[in-house]
C-alpha cells in the first residue's frame, strides 16, 4: 500500500481528492504505522487462581460426560462413536467419557503460522503473538451520510479496501457486511474472490456446510499458487465455527470442523454463551459451559486429524436483564475474557476473543466499551481478535467511521505492548546535565534526535488547544474518522496478483457457480 517514512510510518503519497463544496484539491496522504504484528511482552493476568481453574475445567468435563452434547451430524457422530463417546442410538446426544476429552489435549499445535498470499502478511498465531481481524457478518452498514442500511455489494467492497488499507487489520474476518444483494448460493463464491484479488492478507471462510467450506479451501490454494500437498503443511484458511449454545452443535458447523480438519486448517471454535441467555447468569457458570463446548470441538477436530490446528474461542458476555439484549465491554465480560485466556492456556491452544461493544453510534459508549473490551482480550492473551475494527450494535452494524476509530485503538494497543528500551540512551542522563534544573527538553539534542518517532501519533486524536481545534472548525472523532476512511478509499490500490492465479480463480468460480453454488436450505 504504501512506502515507509521516518519513524516506522507508512503513508501512500499525495492524492487529488474531493472535499465538501466539490472543488478538487491536494490533501495530505493518511499516515499510519508500517504493517506489523504485534507480540505481548506482558504476562497474561489470571482471573482465578490454579484451584478455581481446575474446578472450572473438572465441572466441564462433569458437562460432557453427564449431559453431553447434541450433534446433529450424522458423520460427526459416526467420528465421535469411533474414537470412544457415547453416542446416543436413536438420537443426537453424544456424551464424553473424560479420559477421552483428557486424551485431545496437547495434540493440537500451540503455535503455528497462518499463510497469506503475500508472504509478508503472513502472521504467526499463538504463543505472545496478536492477529487483529476486521468485522464480521454484520447485516447492516452504517456511515454519517447515509445511515444505516442492509448490507450490500458497493458497502462490502468498500469495506474490503479499507481492510487492506489499514495495517493493522491482520485477517479480512468474514464479510465484514452481508452484501444481500448476492444471492446465498454463490454469495461465497464472489465474496471470497474478491478478498484474494482485492486484498494479499489471510481470510476468513464460513463454516456454512460443506459445499462452502471446501470452496474455501480451494480459493485458498488457488490463492498462494500452492498445490494440495503444500496447502496441508501450511495452513492458509481459517474458519469460525459457533456452537448453538446450550451444549449443540449443528450440521453446518460440524462439517465445518470436519473438512478443515481433513485439509489440515484453523477452527476456531467459539461458543457464542450470553450468560442470562443462553448460558448460566453467573460468568463462572457460562465459561464452565463454554469450555464445555469448546472441549466438544476440540475432540472431534483431533478424533478426524491428530495434530490439525485448533484455537480456543471465548466469547462469553451477558445480557442487559432489563431488555434481554446482548451487552458487550462490561466488567462481566473482561472477566470472561480473562477466564477464557486462562483456560486456552491451560489447554497449550492459541486463544480467541474479541473487540466488541453493543452502542448504537460512534460515540462515548462505543469508545469506552471497545476498550474495555480490548484491554479484556489483550491482558486475557488474546492470539486471534475478532471483530478487531468496525463493530457497532451488538454486531448488527459494521460501521465505517468506527473502523478507522478501532484501527487508531489498535495501533495505540500495539504501541503499549512494544517493549521498553532501558539503557543508558533511553535513560537519557546526558539529556538531563544539558538542560539542568529548570529548563525545558523541548528543544534538547535528545529530543531532536528523537522528535518524529518519540510517541504515537494517533489518526483521530485531536491534542490542539481550544482555539485553534475551534479554529479549524471544531472536528469531533466522529467527523474526523468519516474524512480518514473516504481519503483512506480514494488512495486504496489493488496489490498485484499473477495472471495465472487469477485466471485459474475465475474458472473455479465460473463452474461451481455453474453447478449451482451451495445449497441454502439449512
Amino acid at each position: 500500500m504504501a512506502e515507509a517514512s521516518a519513524g516506522g510510518r507508512t503513508r501512500s503519497g499525495g492524492r487529488r481528492g474531493r472535499r465538501g463544496g466539490g472543488d478538487s484539491e491536494t490533501v495530505a496522504a493518511v499516515e499510519q504505522p508500517a504493517w506489523r504484528q504485534p507480540r505481548s511482552p506482558y504476562m497474561p493476568v489470571a482471573a482465578v487462581s490454579a484451584d478455581q481453574l481446575e474446578a472450572i475445567h473438572q465441572a466441564s468435563l462433569t458437562v460432557l460426560e453427564e449431559i453431553g452434547i447434541d450433534i446433529l451430524s450424522d458423520e460427526a457422530k459416526s467420528i465421535l462413536k469411533a474414537a470412544g463417546a457415547d453416542v446416543a442410538v436413536d438420537g443426537d446426544r453424544v456424551r464424553f467419557d473424560r479420559a477421552l476429552v483428557e486424551q485431545s489435549l496437547g495434540k493440537a499445535p500451540p503455535e503455528f503460522t497462518l499463510h497469506a498470499r503475500n508472504p509478508d502478511h503472513s502472521l504467526k498465531i499463538g504463543g505472545a503473538w496478536i492477529a487483529n481481524c476486521s468485522v464480521g457478518s454484520a447485516p447492516n452498514a452504517h456511515d454519517m451520510e447515509g445511515g444505516r442500511r442492509p448490507g450490500n455489494s458497493a458497502d462490502f467492497l468498500n469495506f474490503v479496501k479499507l481492510i487492506q488499507q489499514l495495517n493493522i487489520v491482520h485477517i479480512i474476518g468474514g464479510y465484514p457486511v452481508e452484501p444481500l444483494d448476492r444471492h446465498p448460493s454463490i454469495r461465497h463464491l464472489d465474496c471470497l474472490s474478491d478478498f484474494v484479488t482485492m486484498t494479499d492478507k489471510v481470510f476468513h471462510a464460513y463454516s456454512l456446510g460443506r459445499e462452502r467450506i471446501l470452496d474455501g479451501i480451494e480459493i485458498a490454494r488457488i490463492a498462494r499458487g500452492i498445490d494440495d500437498k503444500t496447502l496441508e503443511r501450511e495452513p492458509s484458511l481459517m474458519t469460525i465455527v459457533n456452537s448453538n449454545s446450550p451444549l449443540k452443535l449443528d450440521e453446518p458447523m460440524c462439517g465445518g470442523i470436519i473438512e478443515m480438519a481433513r485439509r489440515n486448517q484453523v477452527v476456531v471454535l467459539t461458543p457464542f454463551t450470553l450468560a442470562g441467555a443462553m448460558a448460566p447468569v453467573t460468568v463462572a457458570g457460562a465459561v464452565t459451559q463454554q469450555n464445555a463446548e469448546a472441549l466438544a470441538g476440540l475432540v472431534l477436530s483431533q478424533s478426524v486429524r491428530p495434530g490439525a490446528p485448533f484455537v480456543y474461542g471465548g466469547f462469553t458476555s451477558n445480557v442487559d436483564m432489563k431488555s434481554g439484549a446482548p451487552a458487550f465491554g462490561t466488567p462481566e465480560y473482561m472477566q470472561s475474557a480473562l477466564l477464557g485466556g486462562q483456560l486456552s492456556r491451560r489447554y497449550g491452544l492459541p486463544y480467541r476473543s474479541s473487540n466488541v461493544c453493543a452502542a448504537n453510534t460512534v460515540d462515548a459508549q462505543a469508545a469506552y466499551e471497545s476498550v474495555f473490551s480490548l484491554w479484556g482480550a489483550t491482558m486475557g492473551g488474546v492470539n486471534i481478535l475478532k471483530h478487531g475494527a468496525g463493530w457497532m450494535e451488538g454486531g448488527l452494524q459494521a460501521s465505517f467511521e468506527k473502523m478507522v476509530l478501532d484501527a487508531d485503538l489498535l495501533q495505540m494497543v500495539a504501541a503499549f505492548l512494544t517493549p521498553l528500551e532501558v539503557n543508558d540512551d533511553t535513560m537519557a542522563i546526558d539529556a538531563m546535565r544539558e538542560v539542568g534544573p529548570g529548563g525545558h527538553f523541548f528543544g534538547a539534542a535528545h529530543t531532536m534526535e528523537r522528535y518524529s518517532t518519540a510517541f504515537y501519533s494517533p489518526m483521530i486524536s485531536d491534542w490542539r488547544n481550544y482555539e485553534a481545534w475551534q479554529e479549524a472548525g471544531s472536528p469531533t472523532a466522529y467527523e474526523k474518522a468519516n474524512r480518514l476512511y473516504k481519503q483512506l478509499l480514494v488512495e486504496y490500490e489493488q496489490p498485484p496478483i499473477d495472471n495465472a492465479v487469477r485466471e485459474e480463480l475465475e474458472a473455479f468460480v465460473a463452474r461451481r457457480k455453474e453447478e449451482g453454488g451451495a445449497p441454502t436450505d439449512f
